[in-house]
Formats: structure tokens, C-alpha cells, sequence
């Protein structure tokens, strides 16, 4: 039996008392119980909608360094974006505050003022005399690439009217001109990207244009802007070709942009980010060249499945990794002598191969003075499997403090799975936890805990299926019927900016077969979301009645 299928059994009801069991494969291996399997065969897919999105904080800035040439990160001045199903760039929860647009009108000025420093507008020289023209051209080239889209005439002569508004103050024509691109930098063309419903309360679906197309691959892939090469194709008309679509991501996950999909996607997705803000305690010797170490490691690793041949599901188990001196000697491994990361095979140290044996994963889903089972089996429940259990009771208590000294950690928390109002979501939380107790709250090997008792690593998950440790656990997970949709489900939601919901399972599944079909490499997953109906097409939303 599955994880997710014991999760279904379990029902993992906090209460202790799970309604009717009902066993339901894996979206990745549908069978005749499934009554949905039928269904979703025989289902036009819903391809959703997606709000207007602003740029998130890392967008604007990758945004602006693909416009101007600017690399000094003026996002990092803005408000912090909120998250919504565990993604900073979901539509839904992207804001607009009085604050947020000051910081972009004041991020407008000064990055006009040192791209024109710069340089960067220098395509034609503006005549003090007759101004319109050079500034007509110059407007029009800027604005296109900037609201990723062509622009009406209508809209380059309101933008020049800023040259003649100047001539009339006295001004020189550049001053007008830097209006006009400040006007450009703060219009919701460039700090939203933009989708329109040819009738916005009509639930048919109808295909986004090519243009659209091309900012919801960019912003996918690159996080960024599309690029000439895109914006032309895009332009022509003829990105909905597959062959064309196809080239075009082959393309764009070559390029060096695509590292976005290391920073923003697995950032979240596998907690990287939340290692910045991990303070264990000072005993554990824990320090900033650690940490930097840990990041690199995982980037570096995730980097390898953008690029190379592995299949994803291999995260689980990849048999190297990327170490220096510091971190090899954190972990027990033979150092390379150097302090750059370098990749080393892990022949001898299964323990350290795939997700679970990496620090940054193992430190972030601790307490700062202690290991928690609970943080990792959540972990791995949720951003490996998407069985999330529901919040703990107001009154579930914390760990019972150590009153006898030879009890391990996973004696202690017997409490809260003898508890009945506890045990339903401990039952299945705490063993897959417990498979990684042998690393201690920043990932180092061991196999006596602090107080001196004995680590036990093993698990009985629901359903009666054991393991000894963390080889055998991840093993468990990798065949977990489960893995290949939630990982679609996690990386769909990040590519559309929006929560991959119930609606959507049909067109999860449909996305996990395609992609493990093909070879199940993170490009056949990427390929298989962007030749998808939820990517391609959208639909309007119904008026809500009035009261």
C-alpha cells in the first residue's frame, strides 16, 4: 500500500475517528477502482482561469535586467509578496498597496535615470529642434519589449505628448523623454501582465494569444521577460505551433535565465529559500560558510535535472552530489580539497544520496536545538506526495521533555500517538520523520542523540509497511503511486500562478502519464504543462449574483 493510499485509509482525521474508508490509487496508475479514472478519459479539461498578475519581487527584478541592463535588485526595496499554495507567484495573492506603487514610481525614476546615464537609449540622437521623431522611435521600441506586446500608435503619441508637455515648461526634450519611460516602467502593462477575455464572464475556454503565450512561458522558465527571439515568434503568430512551442522551451531551458527555475521553483518547492532564515543553536557549529554550502549544494543538484538527463524522480535517490572541504567534512565525506563545490559520486554513503541526505533540507526542517520528526514527515507529506494533514488541535501540546535520559526522541513522542485526538495524523507524520532521525538538526550523521540514547530510524507507516532508516525510507517514497502527481501539481501551480485545485486533477494526471511517458525528465513534466489546455487556454468567470 501507498503512502497516499494508507493517507486515504487513515483519513487522517485529528479527532482520531476517520470517516468511511475508501482506497484510491495514484493519479499515475489509475486502475478499475477508481471510479474518477473513467471520468477523466471522458472530461473536457477546465483550463481555469488566472487573475490579472502582478510582478512579484524577483520577476521585476529579472524583468528590469533583461530591459535596461540593470542588476541592482531594486525589488529588494519593496514590500515582501505574500504566497499562496507555497508560491510566491500566485495571481491571487499578488497585491497592489499605495505603498507598493510609491516604491515603483521611485524604482521607475531612478532606473531611467541610469539607463540613460548608461547609455542605454542612445539608438537615435534627439534633435533639440524637432524632438518627435528620434523620441517616436525610441518610445515605441522601448514600450514594445516593456508591456511584451506591440504598441498602438495611439498609445506612442500619448507617450511623446510628454516631449512637447516638456518643450512647453522650457525643459529639454530628454527630460520629456525620461517622463515617457518613467510612464512606461509604472503603466499596469508593464507591472501586470496582462490576459484578456474576449468576454469575461463567459466560462468557454479560448486559447491565449501567441503574446500572452510568450509571457506565460518567459515568466515560467525565466521568471523574466521574453526575449527578442520569443517576442518575434510570438509576433508572427505562430507559438501555438507544437513543433515551435517545443523548440522554443528546448531553447529557454539552455539558456542561463533558466536558472530562475533553481532560484524560484525549487527555492520553494524544496525550502532552499527558508535556509536563510535557519538559526540553529550555537552548538551545532552552524555558520554562514556552512549555510552558503548547504544552498549551493541544492542548486547546483536541482541545476543538474534542468539540464541534464535525469529523471526526475531520481531527486529522491541521485547518487551524487556538490560538496567543498567545509561541507564534506560536515558530512562525513572525503574532501575534495578546495572550497569551491564540486561534484562527487557517493559511492559508500547511500545515506547522503538524493533529498534527504541534504543539509539545507535537513536543517530547515528542524528545531534549532532539537530534530523534528513532525517537520520532516510534514515535509515529505506535502511537497513529495500533497497529502497534507490537517492542523493540529489547539490543545495537541508539544514534545514531552526527556525525564528519563535513555528515551530517544521517537520513545518520547509515543505520547502523542497514544493520544487519540493526536494519533490519526501522527500514525502516518512521525514514521516518515523518524526514517531520517539518524541526521541531527543541521544534517550531520549520527547514531546517538545528544542525551545519549540510541537513534531509531525505523517506521511502521499505516497499513503495516516497515522500513529501517533513511535508504529504505526514500525508497518507500519513490514508489509512492502519488510522487509523479504531486510533483506536476507543484510545478503546474508555479507555471500558471495560480493553485492547482481539485478541478484540475484530471488534467494533473494527464500532464504526470505524458510526462513519465516520454521519459519522466523535468523537461518532458515542462513539456507536457505547456502543451496542456490549463497552459495554453483560459476562460472568463461568471458574474456572482447579485444579492
Amino acid at each position: 500500500m501507498g503512502l497516499a493510499a494508507a493517507a486515504v485509509v487513515l483519513a487522517v482525521s485529528c479527532n482520531g475517528t476517520p470517516p468511511k474508508a475508501r482506497v484510491l490509487p495514484g493519479p499515475d496508475a489509475p486502475g478499475p477502482t477508481d471510479p474518477q479514472d473513467a471520468q477523466c478519459r471522458a472530461a473536457a479539461r477546465d483550463p481555469g482561469r488566472v487573475t490579472l498578475h502582478r510582478l512579484n519581487r524577483a520577476e521585476y527584478n529579472n524583468t528590469v535586467r533583461d530591459l535596461l541592463g540593470d542588476t541592482g535588485s531594486p525589488a529588494s526595496d519593496f514590500p515582501p509578496d505574500d504566497h499562496g499554495f507555497g508560491f510566491d507567484n500566485n495571481a491571487d495573492v499578488l497585491s497592489m498597496s499605495p505603498l507598493l506603487m510609491e516604491k515603483y514610481s521611485h524604482a521607475a525614476q531612478a532606473l531611467v535615470e541610469a539607463a540613460w546615464a548608461r547609455g542605454a537609449f542612445g539608438a537615435c540622437v534627439l534633435d533639440p529642434v524637432k524632438p518627435e521623431p528620434c523620441a517616436r522611435q525610441l518610445l515605441k521600441t522601448f514600450a514594445r519589449r516593456a508591456w511584451r506586446r506591440p504598441v498602438t500608435a495611439e498609445e506612442v503619441e500619448r507617450l511623446v505628448a510628454f516631449v512637447t508637455l516638456a518643450r512647453q515648461q522650457g525643459d529639454a526634450p530628454e527630460v520629456g523623454v525620461k517622463l515617457a519611460l518613467r510612464a512606461v516602467l509604472v503603466s499596469p502593462h508593464f507591472l501586470f501582465r496582462v490576459e484578456l477575455d474576449p468576454s469575461p464572464a463567459s466560462t468557454a475556454p479560448h486559447p491565449v494569444s501567441d503574446l500572452e503565450l510568450a509571457s506565460r512561458l518567459s515568466y515560467f522558465l525565466w521568471s523574466s521577460m521574453p526575449d527578442e527571439a520569443l517576442l518575434q515568434v510570438a509576433e508572427g503568430g505562430h507559438l501555438h505551433e507544437p513543433e515551435v512551442l517545443e523548440a522554443q522551451v528546448r531553447r529557454m531551458l539552455a539558456d542561463p535565465k533558466a536558472r530562475a527555475l533553481v532560484d524560484n521553483f525549487a527555492g520553494q518547492w524544496l525550502y532552499t529559500r527558508a535556509l536563510d532564515s535557519a538559526q540553529p543553536v550555537s552548538r551545532y557549529g552552524f555558520d554562514e560558510p556552512l549555510r552558503d554550502a548547504m544552498r549551493q549544494e541544492m542548486q547546483l543538484v536541482f541545476q543538474e535535472f534542468v539540464t541534464g538527463d535525469h529523471r526526475l524522480k531520481d531527486l529522491l535517490d541521485a547518487p551524487f552530489t556538490y560538496v567543498n572541504d567545509r561541507l564534506a567534512t560536515h558530512y562525513g565525506l572525503p574532501r575534495p580539497g578546495t572550497q569551491t563545490l564540486t561534484r562527487v559520486e557517493l559511492t559508500g554513503h547511500p545515506e547522503r544520496s538524493g533529498l534527504f541526505g541534504k543539509g539545507s533540507l535537513l536543517t530547515v526542517t528542524a528545531n534549532p536545538d532539537r530534530t523534528s520528526p513532525v517537520k520532516r514527515g510534514v515535509w515529505v507529506l506535502e511537497q513529495l506526495l500533497c497529502k497534507a494533514p490537517p492542523p493540529p488541535p489547539p490543545d495537541a501540546g508539544g514534545l514531552a521533555p526527556a525525564v528519563d535520559p535513555t528515551l530517544n526522541i521517537k520513545a518520547r513522542m509515543a505520547e502523542h500517538r497514544a493520544n487519540p485526538g493526536c494519533s490519526g495524523c501522527h500514525a502516518l507524520m512521525d514514521p516518515l520523520g523518524f526514517g531520517m532521525e539518524n541526521f541531527d538538526p543541521v544534517g550531520r550523521w549520527r547514531t546517538k542523540e545528544e542525551g545519549g540514547a540510541a537513534v531509531d530510524a525505523s517506521g511502521e507507516l499505516p497499513g503495516g509497511k516497515t522500513f529501517q532508516g533513511v535508504v529504505e525510507l526514500r525508497a518507500v517514497v519513490k514508489e509512492d503511486p502519488d510522487l509523479s502527481a504531486c510533483m506536476t501539481r507543484h510545478l503546474l501551480t508555479y507555471a500558471l500562478g495560480r493553485g492547482a485545485e481539485e478541478e484540475d486533477r484530471c488534467t494533473v494526471r494527464d500532464i504526470s502519464q505524458q510526462a513519465e511517458g516520454r521519459g519522466g525528465r523535468l523537461t518532458d513534466y515542462i513539456l507536457a504543462i505547456v502543451r496542456s489546455d490549463a497552459f495554453l487556454r483560459r476562460r472568463g468567470e461568471a458574474e456572482a449574483p447579485k444579492p
